[in-house]
């Protein structure tokens, strides 16, 4: 006898098509070898065990990780095309560091430094990273004090739905001074924000319109001047 899906099942099986056809518009907008799909398959997988018990992301996002957040982050590599160390500042569910991580495995001497001072957060993090088997090195600790002790030379600093900008300008400068590059992911608010941000800061940004489409923007910083 035919059996009719029972309301939980219909809702598993559309979850599973939307994230297929979020997958494939998301790796037509940032294409990753096949070894990385796997890798953030996994990771994808495991945010999905984790949010039941802590919250990743915004559950309104989960029907669309791959175009809302991995595409979101995976587009970063573009903008640095040659950087190695990676330092991303409040890491939360992954975004980017973890998808960074993962996309940058099969380049030699590649590491991400994700900065997460919330407990919870962090173990997901350190758990991400093994079951992806991806270059990445969790700080569980405030990110004044890992940006201020760092040893590593850092090529990339990275955040993402963390702080106004103008705060995450005053946490990426000793970085940046030593010669790496800022890029933060912004939303339609940018214009507002960098406005209140050269209040405090002499900076030169360039503006990148986000490959995901919608109003996000990137925001990218190679000088950092505090304003006398």
């Amino acid at each position: 006898m035919k059996r009719s899906a029972s309301p939980p099942e219909q809702a598993d099986r559309g979850q599973a098509s939307s994230d297929q056809s979020g997958k494939v518009t998301a790796l037509a907008l940032t294409p990753v070898s096949r070894e990385t799909e796997v890798r953030l398959d996994r990771y994808l997988a495991l945010l999905r065990e984790w949010q039941a018990k802590t919250n990743l992301v915004a559950p309104s996002t989960l029907p669309h990780l791959w175009t809302r957040h991995v595409a979101d982050s995976l587009q970063l590599l573009a903008l640095a095309p040659t950087a190695k160390t990676w330092l991303d500042l409040g890491s939360g569910g992954g975004f980017p560091g973890v998808v960074l991580a993962c996309a940058l495995a099969e380049t030699p001497g590649a590491v991400v430094h994700l900065i997460e001072r919330n407990a919870k957060k962090a173990a997901f993090l350190r758990e991400a990273i093994r079951v992806t088997n991806a270059p990445g090195r969790v700080h569980f600790s405030d990110i004044k004090d890992i940006v201020d002790r760092l040893d590593d030379p850092v090529d990339c600093v990275t955040a993402r739905a963390l702080a106004p900008l103008h705060q995450l300008i005053g946490f990426a400068e000793p970085v940046v001074r030593r010669g790496a590059k800022a890029l933060f992911l912004k939303g339609q608010d940018v214009e507002a924000e960098l406005t209140e941000a050269t209040k405090y800061w002499n900076i030169t940004p360039h503006l990148h319109a986000s490959r995901t489409g919608g109003q996000g923007w990137i925001v990218e910083l190679d000088h950092i001047e505090r304003r006398r």
